[in-house]
């Protein structure tokens, strides 16, 4: 009697609904959570429980008691810049959100007999989950059938060759299937799975090793270092000078202190970050690591495969060309021939029975590449034809197979795969296989062998497909460029970023591809096969070529090695299993949305849209994030390099602190604040550089000593000038404010270059706004400013213009005498190691 599905083993028919809830009523459960972000109440925490915030806070609770209010006014600057910080990452949360679900990976189990697709998170204990190539094992279990299945579990063994399971052999979480496929049963589910934190930790939007972050970091305990001896200096000569007015001396006292902390440096990078992610969320780019957009600012190389990237994911089979004529054939029994060929059938030279085997060998897989995919399509299975055995294609042998049994049921041995690795050197057969490449197009050999297909997927050198093989037909096929493709190598050379073509396919068909898509260097392709063994030679090969084929899997990572030593910041993209290895290794990897979910894994960004053309967009935002927050910090620094030396000059001078917190507020929002938002939003599309500390401060430092001797020599002399009593201090603070505002403008005007009609404009208006305080009653004495004179106003405007001159100076001098340092190659690598150590969970 038949069996029926629920009578069928659970390996075949999988878990029962009923059996599912069950197990779900029980907890057993995938429940690792997948976030692509921080929480809500995590972001909430990260903008508002900062230090510097709560410097800010007390100083602001100090001025809410002295009074007057308007001195208070900076606390409500971080108040809205604790707003503005947390609504843009709400809004990064919600776009990363959406993309993580539209790209989450959804394994295929068997319930009720029936293959279904369902989230990673709804998997249960004993699901039976189905494998096919590029298939990453999201838990732990046991193989229950196999097809020829192998794994690879380099990502968490290190162990570059795929591994061969049979059915009982155990598959472990962040694994994945290289070539064949099969089933296996969930045995550890949720955080029991081997894999689960490595799997949680990848998934979330990290904020990992960051040469920025750290950099700003190192800034702010640079600013906290200055600011604790000068802040308790300023209060003690501040009490000391206006004892007689406890109140003006807290207030003077807050004023110098407020101004040193650079708070929002902090909320600038939080935001160029934040809408940097927005934006390229809204391209359908999901970045799933933080430091990717700083990754990508720094790429001087990016390495394309070919497959999936410069072409489209399909393609059309073109020709038939058979290589073994009827009248030549030989007989059933076959001969071998005196080149070594395996015995023929009389029949290979009957194109429809080529046909025929054709269409097995597309039956025989149950999991097609893109090339079977287009066979199947052009020559459909026939009747009568069975396979007994079967081969999956691989990327490290570059063929496929099947053992075939034609409806008479004679049985025969078929490959079809790359002509050059199926045939010997120097068959007549190559020349032509050479003509259809330098076309651009794909060849495929199809050709009878009378060896076993175990033999042949020896990995010791003894399964050696060319050795005893009868070619019978070439299959030609048509590969689909990319539109976009052509203006986005454009885009990548107009930038200076070298593009090198990374394929498994002929290097002479690549090159005639990277030909037509306008590429450098195509014209002279390089076979990987005949690469240099020799770490540096290879290095010195890889950097000068431009097309490289015949990559296996494994000289696709070493090639991004090689590249990294000779210090160059990688980028690389792919979509099939055989990326994998190199786009973790490589500086930046990219993955397309419909790639393999083991090479989605392991990317820091999906382009969901599959759109090769996104690449560029990605690569200008990078820049621009990162090449903006280097000119804001420089404003932000300078500030706290001149509000330190103000303080010291004081309190060596013991004399009132110049500015009332109020002054430092205007000053603040016309000079950095408001210039420093939109600067961070500008295109830029200037590499990022290493050493973004030094760079920094080599011009902050000097810039912030001219402007404060600037400001400190204006404010004597009008002490000077006025008499220096408790009624001209408001005379003495407004020619400092006007010296101190024209030598931040000049810092604004240096820093905004090269100009453009927005940024004339923008540094136009923040001159306008603080003169049109200086001319409006109400305001200028809502900030306490009263030019008296016009002695003294023009001196101060005077001091100015000198400081203005020896700014520019020092912007063109320092950079010369202190030139940027190329990053070395031991810096490099201990930031390749500490990327690497964060993704995967330290």
């Amino acid at each position: 009697m038949m069996q029926t599905d629920t009578e069928a083993p659970v390996s075949v028919r999988g878990l029962t609904s009923a059996e599912v809830a069950e197990r779900v009523a029980r907890g057993q459960i995938n429940d690792v959570p997948a976030r692509s972000s921080r929480s809500t109440s995590e972001i909430v925490r990260g903008n508002v429980f900062t230090l510097f915030n709560g410097i800010i806070g007390v100083l602001f609770a100090i001025i809410l008691v002295v009074g007057p209010i308007q001195d208070g006014l900076f606390g409500f600057v971080i108040i809205a810049n604790a707003g503005i910080g947390i609504i843009q990452e709400l809004r990064a949360k919600r776009t990363l959100d959406s993309l993580a679900v539209i790209g989450e990976a959804r394994p295929k189990v068997r319930r009720d007999g029936v293959s279904v697709e369902v989230s990673t998170r709804d998997i249960v204990l004993d699901d039976i989950v189905e494998m096919a190539p590029g298939d990453k094992a999201v838990v732990d279990g046991v193989v229950t059938e196999a097809e020829s299945l192998e794994v690879d579990e380099s990502l968490l063994t290190g162990e570059a060759d795929p591994v061969l399971k049979k059915p009982g052999d155990p598959v472990l979480s962040g694994s994945f299937v290289v070539s064949g496929g099969g089933t296996f049963r969930a045995t550890k589910v949720g955080r029991e799975a081997y894999a689960a934190q490595l799997a949680e930790e990848a998934s979330r939007f990290t904020l990992v090793h960051s040469e920025l972050r750290s950099g700003i970091s190192k800034i702010l305990k640079f600013c906290i270092t200055l600011m604790i001896p000068a802040a308790i200096g300023l209060i003690i000569s501040q009490l000391v000078v206006e004892r007689a007015d406890t109140f003006e001396a807290i207030r003077r006292m807050v004023a110098g202190i407020v101004v040193m902390v650079p708070e929002g440096l902090v909320l600038i990078t939080s935001m160029a970050f934040a809408i940097g992610v927005i934006r390229l969320g809204r391209k359908q780019c999901l970045v799933q690591e933080l430091p990717a957009i700083e990754g990508l600012a720094r790429v001087d190389v990016v390495c394309l495969d070919k497959t999936g990237t410069l072409t489209e994911g399909g393609m059309d089979v073109t020709d038939l060309r058979l290589l073994r004529p009827a009248a030549a054939a030989g007989t059933t029994s076959g001969t071998t021939s005196g080149s070594g060929e395996a015995g023929g059938d009389a029949r290979d030279g009957d194109e429809s029975h080529v046909r025929a085997v054709l269409g097995a060998l597309g039956a025989s897989d149950t999991r097609p590449n893109a090339s079977l995919k287009a066979i199947v399509e052009a020559y459909p299975a026939s009747d009568g034809w069975r396979s007994t055995d079967a081969l999956p294609f691989s990327s490290a042998r570059k063929f496929s197979g099947a053992r075939l049994a034609d409806p008479d049921g004679a049985e025969a041995t078929w490959l079809l795969g790359a002509p050059d690795v199926l045939l010997r050197d120097g068959d007549p057969q190559l020349e032509a296989v050479e003509e259809l490449n330098r076309q651009g197009m794909r060849v495929l050999l199809l050709a009878r062998s009378e060896r076993a297909l175990e033999e042949l997927a020896a990995r010791d050198g003894s399964g050696d497909p060319s050795r005893d093989v009868a070619p019978v037909a070439l299959v030609v096929l048509d590969q689909r460029l990319r539109q976009e493709a052509p203006d986005t190598l454009r885009y990548f050379a107009e930038q200076n970023v070298d593009a090198k073509i990374i394929s498994g396919d002929n290097a002479v068909s690549v090159g005639a591809v990277a030909a037509k898509l306008g590429l450098p260097g195509a014209e002279s392709p390089v076979d990987a096969r005949h690469l240099p063994d020799d770490p540096e030679e290879m290095a010195k090969a890889v950097e000068r070529g431009s097309v490289f084929g015949r990559v296996s899997p494994q000289q696709k990572r070493d090639m991004v090695s090689a590249l990294q030593t000779r210090g160059h910041n990688v980028a690389m993209t792919g979509d099939g299993v055989n990326d994998v290895l190199a786009l973790k290794d490589a500086d930046i990897g990219v993955s397309m949305g419909a790639g393999s979910e083991a090479t989605k894994g392991v990317a820091q960004i999906v382009l969901m849209n599959n759109s090769f053309a996104t690449l560029p967009s990605v690569v200008a935002e990078g820049r621009r994030v990162i090449g903006n927050i280097e000119r804001v910090a420089n404003l932000f620094l300078t500030k706290t390099v001149y509000s330190v030396f103000l303080a010291f000059a004081v309190i060596i001078s013991q004399v009132p602190y110049p500015f009332l917190p109020r002054h430092m507020t205007l000053l603040s929002a016309f000079t950095i604040g408001i210039p420093a938002f939109f600067l961070a939003l500008a295109p830029n599309i200037e590499r990022a550089r290493p050493h973004f500390v030094r760079r920094v401060l080599r011009l902050a430092v000097p810039f912030g000593l001219i402007a404060g001797v600037a400001t400190f020599v204006s404010y004597l002399l009008a002490r000077h000038h006025y008499g220096a009593t408790s009624d001209t201090l408001t005379a003495e603070t407004s020619a400092a404010t006007l010296t101190l505002f024209l030598c931040a403008m000049g810092v604004l005007a240096i820093i905004a270059r090269p100009y453009t009609w927005w940024r004339l404009g923008l540094l136009l208006t923040m001159g306008g706004g603080f003169l049109v305080v200086l001319v409006t009653p109400f305001l200028r004495e809502f900030f306490a400013l009263d030019l008296v004179g016009m002695t003294m106003p023009l001196v101060a405007v005077g001091i100015a213009g000198v400081a203005l001159v020896l700014l520019e100076v020092s912007w063109r001098v320092v950079p010369r005498r202190f030139p940027d340092k190329p990053e070395s190659l031991e810096e490099r690598r201990a930031a390749r190691r500490a990327r690497r150590e964060a993704r995967s969970g330290g």
